[in-house]
């Protein structure tokens, strides 16, 4: 078993910065490539970024390239989101997932979730 619990959410203004952690805790964490997702009201859940084992591939969804940056620390069994230039439309529920196999952008793939950590961003 993981366990995941995000942390770093928050309100923050259209433009403005914020950083998620997923701390992991159980099975050993280096072994395991993480993903983020989000949720916004009345919307499915999407990929946001995914990260290998040994954080060399690194994935993002389209509109997510060049203002997120997703990055891991092993020795911490901490994996982070860096989100810059936050638009209204970020807001959701971010998600942390773990998968014991190489990094996909699909939800059904990941075997373990966080209970994720509101990011609300105001015009």
């Amino acid at each position: 078993q993981v366990q995941l619990v995000e942390s770093g959410g928050g309100l923050v203004q259209a433009g403005g910065s914020l950083r998620l952690s997923c701390a992991a805790s159980g099975r050993t964490f280096s072994g395991y490539s993480m993903g983020w997702f989000r949720q916004a009201p009345g919307k499915e859940r999407e990929f946001v970024a995914a990260i290998s084992w040994s954080g060399y591939n690194k994935y993002y969804a389209d509109s997510m390239k060049g203002r997120f940056t997703i990055s891991r620390d092993n020795a911490k069994n901490t994996v982070y989101l860096q989100m810059n230039s936050l638009k209204r439309e970020d807001t959701a529920v971010y998600y942390c997932a773990a998968r014991n196999a190489p990094p996909i952008m699909t939800i059904g793939g990941y075997d373990y979730w966080g209970q994720g950590t509101q990011v609300t961003v105001s015009s």
